[in-house]
């Protein structure tokens, strides 16, 4: 019994080691990525707060710095609650 339980301790030690670098892994993306397509925005920190939330959801962020939204169609296709394009 206590090499069941010392092994399903392991097991759940390893998996949720493994998700957590996963999760790290995208952060990264998302950062190096959003840090491109926000190097020219005026006002940085906000472009960069609302990059992030859409890299998140979607997975991509378009290149360059402007356009290129249709690289990314979930990026392109999120509104904020006015309507407007919530991506920068």
């Amino acid at each position: 019994m206590k090499l069941y339980v010392v092994s399903l301790l392991l097991v759940t030690l390893l998996l949720s080691s493994s998700l957590f670098e996963i999760a790290m892994a995208n952060t990264s993306f998302c950062d190096s990525r959003c840090g491109v397509r926000c190097s020219k925005a005026g006002l940085m920190k906000r472009c960069l707060k609302y990059c992030g939330i859409c890299c998140a959801a979607c997975s991509c962020v378009p290149s360059g710095t402007y356009g290129n939204k249709s690289e990314c169609r979930c990026y392109r296709d999120k509104l904020n609650s006015k309507g407007k394009p919530k991506c920068p």
